[in-house]
């Protein structure tokens, strides 16, 4: 049998083969990585997507207080801890995912039953803390403000009373004084744990203070200096019990000061006192302070507590009375005088006669 043997491939030929080959053995693993890397990714895609949609809090609802200045990792752990969340760190890549990480607000929050770590981050983005209504009765120096935040947890007492008379900080509230008696104004405020300090506060305050001034002052030129209607408006605040009184007490107090007679009102001595355990005696009414007003002519050097809004208002709008003269009644009311001979009767009936009585009753 005879044929033609073949003879040696040609080495052109023989080069594009193996190269052939070695490329579609690196294809191979090369598209067996892709594969895998695409698996991983919708794996995570899916583990990630699955967790943000999927309930993770408790059945009932829980409080979480997250502190200014806390991060996501921060955030991630406190939230961890109330089992809200698993502390995995899948938490920390959906925010990072979402673009929350950094838009995170501090406050107390309650965190609904059965939420997702996605709600969840986004009720912590809008930032839907619990707001706490604290109120601030009119009437109180600052000394007694700071005790009721202090018992309500919200500051530091000492803290607070200190940077109330730092004329560094108070220049930053916009005021020259030395102290921010009477300027703390009473009212109602909703307050959120983890975003209160003694600093925020004091200023939230004060804008309340100017608020209402500018509000009062609107239609009205006040003939005195603003600290001097606070200072007034802080007495009247002290000696009036009734609304209807507030601008009788006012006209009283401004009739004596246009006459150069002395304001003589207890709650000022009272204020100037170190020490007072409730019962003021003649010695007190003698003792030199600059708060009393009984010893000292015209205004006290400040305000001796917060007034109210309707005290600011009574100093701008008093009373057009002839009184000079007003004394307890004992019920809440006062008795008003034109004269010292009929002030002096009302006191012998509203203050003698019932002590007296009432010393008599002891002893029997």
């Amino acid at each position: 049998m005879s044929g033609t043997i073949p003879g040696p491939e040609s080495p052109d030929r023989l080069s594009h083969r193996t190269d052939h080959e070695r490329k579609r053995r690196f294809r191979r693993p090369l598209l067996l990585a892709s594969v895998m890397v695409l698996l991983a990714v919708a794996s995570c895609s899916w583990w990630i997507a699955s967790y943000a949609i999927s309930p993770s809090t408790p059945d009932h609802g829980t409080t979480v207080l997250v502190p200014r200045g806390a991060g996501v990792r921060e955030i991630q752990s406190i939230l961890a801890r109330h089992d809200l969340i698993g502390d995995d760190g899948r938490f920390l890549v959906l925010a990072y995912l979402t673009r929350t990480a950094g838009r995170l607000r501090a406050g107390e929050y309650l965190i609904p039953p059965q939420q997702t770590p996605l709600q969840i981050l986004r009720l912590l983005e809008k930032g839907k803390v619990v707001l706490h209504p604290v109120t601030i009765p009119e009437g109180l120096n600052i000394a007694q403000i700071a005790r009721i935040l202090e018992e309500g947890e919200w500051i530091n007492g000492p803290l607070f009373v200190r940077l109330a008379g730092d004329p560094a900080f108070i220049a930053t509230l916009g005021f020259d004084l030395s102290s921010l008696e009477g300027y703390l104004f009473p009212d109602t405020y909703l307050l959120t744990r983890g975003e209160v300090s003694e600093k925020s506060l004091l200023a939230m305050m004060v804008n309340r203070f100017h608020a209402v001034w500018a509000s009062v002052t609107a239609n009205t030129a006040p003939e005195m200096t603003r600290h001097q209607v606070i200072t007034l408006a802080s007495m009247v605040e002290k000696e009036a019990a009734t609304a209807q009184e507030r601008p009788i007490i006012a006209g009283v107090f401004l009739n004596r000061l246009a006459r150069n007679m002395r304001l003589q009102s207890d709650p000022t001595v009272i204020y100037g006192l170190d020490e007072f355990d409730g019962n003021l005696t003649r010695e007190d009414l003698k003792r030199e302070t600059a708060y009393n007003t009984y010893v000292v002519g015209g205004l006290p050097p400040g305000p001796i507590c917060s007034p109210g809004r309707e005290s600011i208002e009574a100093v701008l709008r008093p009373a057009d009375v002839p009184f000079l003269y007003f004394v307890s009644k004992n019920d809440g009311t006062h008795h008003f005088s034109v004269t010292l001979k009929e002030h002096n009767e009302a006191v012998y009936r509203y203050q003698v006669l019932p002590a007296r009585r009432q010393k008599s009753s002891g002893q029997l």
